[in-house]
């Protein structure tokens, strides 16, 4: 239906579009399956921002960029990018926390202390302290 329109060149306008086809066009988008731009070459929408102006409203993702020229990565690449970082952090924190351990057996210190959470019957089962010092 949409393609008949755009071949007879009949203009479109926000309005001819259902809501059921917006939110179908920004999951598609969020989903990571198409850009904003090729859902526009694809479902044939006129308006250089008319998706990413349904992203914004409709969408469950941050599409505030006002720049409608910066080309947003799909969620999955975004996912795949976050994973990338988290896995390079836990690398890491891996090596810092062996360079603590061969710290304190070299130097023969404690670095990394230890604290347990004294909790009421944690204190109740070590017994009374010192009365006199209280």
């Amino acid at each position: 239906m949409i393609n008949k329109e755009k071949e007879e060149g009949k203009r479109r306008t926000p309005k001819d579009y259902s809501l059921a086809f917006k939110l179908q066009v920004v999951d598609e988008v969020e989903k990571g399956h198409l850009t904003w731009r090729d859902s526009q070459n694809k479902y044939g929408i006129q308006g250089h921002c008319t998706v990413l102006k349904w992203l914004r409203k409709h969408g469950s993702l941050d599409w505030n960029d006002k720049s409608p020229m910066k080309k947003k990565a799909p969620p999955k690449i975004y996912i795949s990018q976050l994973e990338a970082k988290i896995k390079r952090l836990e690398s890491e924190k891996e090596i810092l926390n062996r360079a603590i351990d061969i710290a304190d057996e070299m130097l023969d210190t404690q670095i990394r202390k230890k604290y347990l959470p004294l909790s009421e019957e944690a204190s109740r089962q070590k017994g009374p302290e010192n009365p006199s010092s209280k």
